[in-house]
């Protein structure tokens, strides 16, 4: 299944509140998770093609992939934010 760009942004949403609950600490707030979320998305795609590991189709298979992406973009944030 191949997702539109407004599927993509409700997935980033919905990975970035997930990635927001995950990663502990310092939190940039609900908002600003979502958006990072929707970057995050493209990020997780990018490292799941960098890998090789083959993605899948399914709304689900899409949204855990845009938290993974969303949680790595989180936590280089809040790396960054503490120096």
């Amino acid at each position: 299944m191949e997702h539109g760009i407004l599927a993509w942004l409700i997935i980033g949403a919905i990975a970035g509140w997930l990635a927001g609950v995950l990663v502990k600490g310092g939190g940039f707030g609900v908002l600003v998770d979502i958006l990072v979320g929707i970057v995050g998305a493209f990020i997780g795609g990018w490292l799941a093609g960098l890998l090789g590991v083959g993605v899948g189709g399914s709304m689900v298979a899409s949204i855990i992939t845009a938290t993974i992406g969303a949680i790595v973009l989180l936590v280089i944030l809040r790396l960054v934010k503490r120096t």
